[in-house]
């Protein structure tokens, strides 16, 4: 039976000036997704930084095929679940497709994934002008912030399906700009998502805060993937950018353990992980 926050290894809860703490130490910090208590105490238990309540759950766990399909209340439900399995592993929560269509909508949704729901942080995607103000309408209540740019899955409409942004030179100079902009708007935090390597450094370079990839190279300040690709049970085709380390492991745990340890040590992402 699931006992919540059973004995775990003690380490003291990550928080943002952690975040930036790790960054500026050169500790690399290590992100996965988690969508319900019992692989949320997976990653607490394998002293994962972040777990990440990502709307991928809406292909992974709900059998969609695009992320549009989540709702806010869909959020609230399984990040309220990953937060029953964790203590020290901060929790980050997405506000889904249209929760940042105005201010009011994004104070909303924040409020209930933070206050109902148990999460330290929500991640929203874009760098659009309302976007900027939802992000410091939520750092000025309190309410920190994970930024995401490059591909954006709530865009994949409008960049025509799930490619690879930043590619050609005026298009990365535009990525770095956003970066830039959501940053000075009060992100906390920002994922960058299927970009080439050298624009992942350029961002990581220019930015204070901590930037975590995923496809975006091995210059970022950590790593985070789609725990169902990590473990190889994602149907279809994986993406490039992901890997499977439940191969020749024995248990989800040692799964877990090993991207952890890959992700600080620097093996992981490998250059067949990533995008030139």
């Amino acid at each position: 039976m699931y006992v919540q926050n059973a004995s775990v290894p003690d380490r003291k809860p990550v928080t943002v000036p952690g975040l930036l703490a790790m960054k500026a130490e050169g500790r690399r910090i290590v992100m996965l997704t988690a969508y319900d208590a019992s692989f949320a105490w997976q990653l607490e238990s394998a002293g994962i930084d972040i777990a990440l309540v990502g709307d991928s759950l809406g292909m992974v766990v709900q059998g969609h095929r695009s992320t549009l399909p989540v709702t806010l209340d869909h959020m609230v439900y399984h990040t309220a679940a990953v937060a029953r399995g964790l203590a020290a592993t901060m929790l980050v929560a997405d506000l889904p497709f249209m929760a940042d269509r105005d201010v009011a909508h994004a104070l909303e949704a924040g409020a209930r994934l933070v206050g109902e729901a148990g999460a330290a942080m929500v991640k929203i995607e874009g760098a659009a002008p309302h976007v900027q103000e939802a992000i410091a309408a939520l750092s000025a209540r309190a309410i920190p912030v994970c930024a995401h740019l490059g591909l954006t899955p709530q865009s994949v409409h409008k960049f025509g399906g799930f490619r690879i942004q930043g590619r050609e030179q005026a298009a990365a100079d535009r990525v770095l700009a956003e970066a830039l902009a959501v940053q000075a708007a009060g992100a906390d935090l920002l994922v960058m998502e299927g970009v080439p390597v050298e624009l992942g450094r350029r961002v990581t370079e220019a930015l204070s805060i901590p930037v975590i990839g995923i496809g975006a190279g091995p210059h970022c300040d950590g790593q985070v993937l789609v725990i169902h690709d990590m473990l190889g049970i994602t149907p279809g085709k994986r993406p490039k950018f992901s890997k499977d380390f439940l191969a020749g492991r024995d248990s989800v745990a040692a799964a877990i353990a090993a991207y952890a340890e890959d992700v600080r040590s620097g093996a992981f992402p490998a250059p067949e992980h990533c995008f030139n």
